[in-house]
């Protein structure tokens, strides 16, 4: 039975976390305003639980759920099997935080009256837009 860890985040926003998970691959996501439990990969319950869950039968064969809990801060921390942290580690938790950036800077600046005239993405994984504000 594999361990859960949990790993601390700058995660805060649920609509950004679930199009960030889109993006990386996880189109089907849960998401619940009380903490529900995840399961193991024989699809046994676990003491931990999430609010934003990607269910084991859509991470891989063999795989546990990987879930999101909400903070006291407002932040997420994610909750991972040491399993799954071989696919789903640091790098992955990177690009996740960084999709999850584009996704709330997208928004905020729609907010406040631009329009994305221009995108283009580097080599590095940076992101480059063109804004113009909408009169």
């Amino acid at each position: 039975m594999s361990h859960f860890s949990v790993l601390s985040t700058a995660l805060t926003d649920t609509g950004a976390l679930c199009a960030a998970l889109a993006d990386v691959g996880y189109d089907e996501v849960e998401v619940h305003d009380d903490p529900q439990p995840l399961h193991g990969f024989l699809g046994d319950r676990r003491k931990n639980t999430a609010h934003v869950i990607v269910r084991r039968r859509h991470v891989g064969r063999q795989s546990n759920d990987i879930g999101f809990l909400r903070r006291d801060d407002g932040r997420f921390s994610a909750v991972i099997s040491e399993y799954d942290r071989h696919r789903h580690g640091a790098a992955w938790l990177e690009r996740l935080t960084a999709r999850h950036a584009y996704h709330v800077t997208t928004a905020r600046l729609t907010e406040e009256g631009f329009h994305l005239a221009e995108e283009t993405t580097e080599r590095d994984g940076t992101v480059r837009m063109v804004l113009r504000r909408v009169r």
